[in-house]
This record gives structure tokens, sequence and C-alpha cells, in this order.
């Protein structure tokens, strides 16, 4: 048979196996827009919307109604770069479930909101 010292080393030298699961965990968050320079969604809230452990972000659309739209991103800044970041007069707040605010936009020392 063997000894001590081979069977440990034939187990440190096993493959380990990978994780069968992604991460878990959500972050709730709402987006609202103070102006809509678009004029297509609206002001307000316009968007609830998560981010994955993963990173991926998934948005939902509030505008059209009844059921509004869903959207997936790879993450929350690929979705800031196509809906928030080219409309800096909208005046974008993402609030976070744990109360974290996110200003975007110009001008804010304006502002009263």
């Amino acid at each position: 048979g063997r000894d001590y010292g081979t069977q440990i080393a034939a187990l440190t030298s096993l493959p380990v196996d990978t994780p069968k699961f992604a991460p878990q965990g959500i972050r709730t968050f709402t987006v609202c827009r103070n102006y809509d320079e678009s004029g297509i969604s609206g002001e307000g809230v316009v968007i609830e919307g998560v981010t994955l452990a993963t990173g991926h972000c998934v948005v939902h659309w509030l505008y059209p109604p009844p059921r509004g739209g869903i959207a997936i991103f790879d993450s929350l800044q690929d979705f800031l770069k196509v809906h928030v970041l080219p409309h800096p007069t909208n005046k974008t707040i993402i609030t976070f479930e744990d109360g974290e605010q996110r200003k975007f936009g110009d001008n804010w020392e304006n502002e009263n909101i």
C-alpha cells in the first residue's frame, strides 16, 4: 500500500471542481429623470433595475404601459453609457436600495432637487 505521504500528495494534486453556480446576490435601484430631452420615456422614475453579483445589469423600463420593456447589459456602466451619460440635460438620479444616490448631468448646483 501507499504510505501516508504518498496519499497526501495524491489528495493535494486532485483537480479542484469549479463552482456549479454563478455568484448570487442582487442590488436594486431606480432611475429618476428630472427632464426628458428625447420626449419618449418621460420624467420621474422611469426605470427599476437590479445589478447582479456577476456584474450584469437588468433594467425594466416603466414605459410604454402597460408592461414597459426589459433590457440586459453586461454591467451597470454599459447601461449608463447608453441611456444616461449621453443625456446630461436629463439630470438623472440613480437611487440604490441602501440609499446611495448617484447624480448624472449638468448644472446640479442650480437645482433644488
